[in-house]
């Protein structure tokens, strides 16, 4: 990751979560912190780029809404950027906090980029620790952000800088404060990124020494990713965009597959939910753009 891609990212993200606040109704995820997190100079380039990029996602939508740049925006960012991002936190939260009332008392949050669970829940504050693992430069630029919002750090928020798609371990965690206690990760947004063995060792690696009961959350791309164009070729969109950035998705899986994966590293599917129960349970009876991504699945698995 180049340092300057770490803010955009982490800017791109955040205007998601805080278009979805402001102008969308009814609400699946609600991150009422991340208008926050971005000036208004940055909310409105973000703006600006996601509108001028409607040709390369819908040419036909670009000549239909020409005059229109707030419809614009509201398509790119309701059909391209924002239904899985929305609804995997929705989904990942909800079982995080199930989680809780059974006894985890450490959250760890893998890529965490500009994550606000830990603001948003002052209440957990001394029941759960929360540490977030995630690049050294996008970290700084979380920090800073928060900083420059007046924005307090909670006292059971930590930070633990590392590319853990390439170096993570149990060892590595305890030795930066984790306690061998009931444990909930989130892994989202990543395993695309990752090919089927990187995947699996990085998941054997963070539940080699963690107590049973703990868990994991993530999103994976079904076997179609590759073949799927999608809404208005959205699905097609995500993976050339990817390519282009030089992070290309690289993994894909039949459920069987990820069973079966999940299987060999000790993990138990406990819930998994297909793009049409997504879809039921995140995006029914809308009236605008919010659709569950084709190929998108979220998976709550639990160490045997």
């Amino acid at each position: 990751m180049k340092s300057n891609e770490a803010s955009l990212t982490s800017l791109i993200s955040a205007f998601g979560r805080a278009y979805h606040h402001l102008f969308d109704t009814p609400i699946i995820f609600d991150d009422f912190i991340a208008p926050k997190l971005l000036s208004e100079q940055e909310f409105e380039t973000v703006k600006k780029n996601m509108t001028k990029g409607i040709s390369f996602f819908n040419a036909d939508v670009a000549i239909k809404l020409k005059d229109q740049p707030d419809e614009i925006l509201k398509w790119v960012t309701q059909v391209q950027l924002s239904p899985t991002p929305l609804a995997r936190a929705a989904f990942c939260e909800k079982v995080l906090l199930q989680e809780v009332s059974l006894g985890v008392s450490q959250y760890i949050i893998l890529g965490a980029g500009m994550d606000t669970f830990a603001l948003r829940y002052p209440q957990l504050e001394d029941k759960l620790s929360i540490y977030e693992v995630d690049f050294p430069t996008t970290q700084q630029f979380k920090i800073d952000r928060l900083q420059e919002s007046d924005l307090t750090l909670p006292s059971n928020l930590r930070f633990i800088p590392c590319d853990f798609t390439k170096n993570i371990s149990t060892d590595f965690l305890f030795e930066n404060g984790v306690k061998r206690e009931k444990t909930f990760f989130s892994l989202l947004g990543v395993s695309y990124y990752l090919s089927k063995t990187e995947l699996k060792q990085t998941l054997t690696s963070l539940f080699r020494e963690m107590p049973e009961g703990s868990s994991i959350v993530f999103d994976y791309a079904n076997e179609n990713l590759f073949k799927e164009k999608g809404l208005s070729n959205r699905v097609e969109n995500m993976v050339k965009l990817a390519a282009a950035s030089g992070e290309p998705m690289k993994s894909h899986f039949t459920y069987k597959e990820m069973e079966s994966l999940l299987e060999e590293v000790g993990l138990l599917i406990f819930e998994h939910l297909s793009p049409e129960t997504i879809q039921s349970q995140f995006f029914n009876d809308r009236e605008d753009y919010l659709k569950a991504f084709e190929t998108v699945h979220y998976i709550h698995a639990v160490n045997k």
